[in-house]
């Protein structure tokens, strides 16, 4: 089938490119001359595993190709894709003014029936408002139908999670544009549940708030856990198996960012509120998430007394592994706080660092783990990058000023870490 996929950021360009790997042809269209500039020469203005590969199999195939143009991309379309940004406001709605920019291009090049699937996370109502712009505009008045396909990638795992889908969420008003989805993603051989638009747009919204829910509970309880010496990770476990909770997102920690919980967590706030459904759990949800970064830096503070004039080493920049992505990470919190406090920084990330200059100010990006640690008062993990829990811990233990590591990931054994003789503290467990 002929797709159109417009915008390539981390939805767009990774749908685009599996839907050419299951062998449709696919143009990816972003106004970004930058972006399209870098994809036709065969580099990724994004990190994410495998993406690379398959980018360069299926540009030399033929199956897909880029461009600045949504009226050629559409020409020949079955399907246009609309995975463009939906920033937050201030006050935690979403900005669509970038959907409803692509819906009005659309309409004004339709030349034969054409699926419109909005693709982007939005609030609920929106395909409705899509429909309404592209029906406006639209003065050829050439059929077409609107489509509501909200996406579940994760960045790190987010080719294998589109070829290798637990679900897939499609609303529609029409049988005709069932038939097509059912053909669109027949090869993928999972379950396709078919629902309402409103109902598949609130599933994205539900699903994201419910998982960044999880973490805060465990997070909550991990404080409990600090107070009366207990392990945080044994409760996960024990409760994790229970299949009615499940042991994912148990995971105790520092604070969850990246752009899908936090935004979709505002914006679900911002719609429950506009419909006169307060959503009160979720205020508690977002409370506790911002509470734990405090809580983090508290630590940081416990371990040093006194942070003014003190270094201290980051380890991870990014919100998670296998990631380039900035966005609402808590590093850019943890070290804002720090510097507030006198703390001079230096860090480092397998993947981030270019993106990381953009953000970061007054932070000095080291080369390696091992440069973060020489001269540092402390070592603090932020990020729980793979490699980070194979470093030599005596060669760091050597290049610290003192043997202290604040984990915010867990990835030691606190029984190990006396064992060594460093001073350390982590997320729910006791200090040693």
């Amino acid at each position: 089938m002929n797709i159109c996929m417009i915008g390539t950021g981390y939805v767009g360009l990774v749908t685009g490119t599996c839907f050419a790997e299951l062998g449709n042809k696919v143009i990816c269209v972003d106004n970004d001359p930058r972006k399209i500039g870098l994809l036709k020469k065969g580099e990724m203005p994004i990190y994410e595993p495998g993406l690379e590969e398959l980018v360069h199999k299926n540009v030399k195939a033929g199956r897909l190709s880029f461009s600045m143009s949504i009226a050629d991309a559409i020409k020949t379309a079955d399907f246009a894709f609309i995975a463009v940004g939906t920033p937050p406001r201030s006050d935690g709605s979403a900005d669509l003014s970038y959907v409803e920019n692509v819906s009005r291009e659309i309409a004004q090049n339709l030349k034969k029936y054409l699926v419109i699937v909005e693709k982007s996370t939005v609030p609920v109502e929106t395909c409705e408002w899509v429909k309404k712009t592209v029906s406006k505009y639209n003065r050829k008045k050439i059929p077409f139908d609107v489509v509501s396909n909200p996406e579940f990638l994760r960045e790190g795992t987010a080719v294998t999670d589109f070829l290798k889908p637990d679900r897939v969420i499609v609303g529609l008003e029409s049988d005709r544009a069932k038939k097509s989805v059912q053909k669109l993603y027949g090869p993928l051989k999972c379950p396709i549940l078919f629902t309402d638009t409103k109902s598949a747009e609130i599933i994205k919204h539900a699903s994201n708030s419910f998982l960044a829910t999880k973490i805060s509970y465990i997070n909550s309880v991990a404080k409990i856990c600090e107070k009366v010496g207990a392990n945080v990770e044994q409760v996960a476990e024990g409760m994790g198996f229970d299949p009615r909770i499940g042991r994912s997102f148990l995971n105790a920690g520092c604070g969850f960012g990246g752009f899908c919980f936090p935004k979709d967590l505002e914006a679900f706030l911002w719609i429950s509120k506009k419909l006169g459904a307060d959503f009160e759990m979720l205020e508690a949800v977002k409370k506790v998430n911002e509470e734990q970064i405090i809580h983090f830096v508290h630590k940081i503070e416990e371990a040093l007394w006194i942070i003014n004039g003190k270094t201290v080493g980051i380890l991870g920049l990014a919100f998670k592994p296998n990631t380039d992505d900035m966005r609402f990470a808590p590093s850019i919190d943890i070290i804002r706080m720090l510097q507030e406090r006198g703390a001079k920084i230096q860090a480092y990330d397998p993947i981030s660092m270019p993106n990381a200059k953009k953000v970061l100010q007054n932070v000095a990006l080291k080369d390696s783990v091992y440069d973060v640690a020489k001269g540092a008062d402390c070592l603090v993990i932020v990020t729980e990058w793979p490699q980070f829990r194979k470093i030599d811990l005596g060669k760091i233990k050597k290049l610290l000023s003192h043997p202290t590591i604040i984990d915010g990931r867990n990835l030691f054994l606190p029984e190990n870490m006396k064992k060594l003789g460093f001073h350390y503290s982590s997320i729910g467990r006791k200090s040693v």
